[in-house]
């Protein structure tokens, strides 16, 4: 599963990476302990260009009665992605990327979790598989998304056994193209990212909670 992320990078940076432009101001700071029904930075498409906007992670289904049902449906399973009543349908047409610099994963150590981050080797951001919808059943529209997940590469299996897909950049626009209907070539690009461009450390159990989003959660857990 994919849990928790950060995403610390400058909003210039990251729209010189992936290019995209952001509709009204950004107030999205740097985050470095992204939790669950928090707001995430997500790319979509409108008019063949990459659009940045800000949702809700937690991805609530058009036909639900209760949001609380997006604490469930952080991320989806790639291998049943199309075939889930919550998923299918933002899976053909709905899809995003959500951007991240890191995220964490926790593996047991006798009776204790110890937290791990990972990254790429080069330390740049990258995009995670997303799917979005809009819930129209409250006052306002509500914006939510989740993160696809595979099985982990050589790296992430030490601690965990699924990870959170990171798309190639070359899958970046057919993968934001709602009309790009092939689910199947979709679900080919649902793979683990190549392990030997990903590294990961041990950090600081202060990650553990939400409320502690800090930068000291980046840290080596050896360089506290």
């Amino acid at each position: 599963m994919c849990g928790r992320f950060s995403l610390t990078t400058d909003i210039a940076e990251l729209q010189e990476q992936f290019n995209f432009d952001f509709n009204g101001e950004f107030t999205f700071g740097s985050r470095f302990n992204i939790a669950p029904s928090q707001q995430v930075l997500t790319l979509g498409s409108s008019e063949g260009k990459r659009v940045g906007t800000t949702m809700k992670w937690g991805l609530v289904p058009y036909w639900a009665d209760d949001i609380k049902i997006g604490y469930k449906m952080i991320n989806a399973r790639g291998e049943s992605v199309d075939e889930k009543a919550s998923f299918k349908r933002p899976f053909k047409s709905k899809r995003c990327l959500i951007l991240a610099d890191g995220f964490y994963e926790w593996k047991k150590e006798g009776k204790k979790k110890q937290p791990f981050r990972f990254v790429m080797k080069d330390e740049r951001p990258f995009a995670f598989a997303g799917l979005w919808e809009q819930w129209n059943r409250g006052e306002e529209p509500l914006y939510t998304c989740t993160i696809i997940t595979t099985k982990p590469n050589e790296v992430t299996k030490e601690v965990h056994d699924r990870m959170p897909v990171i798309l190639e950049e070359d899958a970046y626009d057919l993968w934001l193209d709602p009309q790009m209907e092939d689910t199947e070539y979709l679900k080919s690009l649902l793979v683990p990212y190549p392990a030997e461009q990903m590294k990961m450390y041990p950090v600081s159990t202060i990650v553990n909670s939400p409320k502690n989003d800090v930068e000291e959660c980046l840290a080596p857990l050896n360089s506290i």
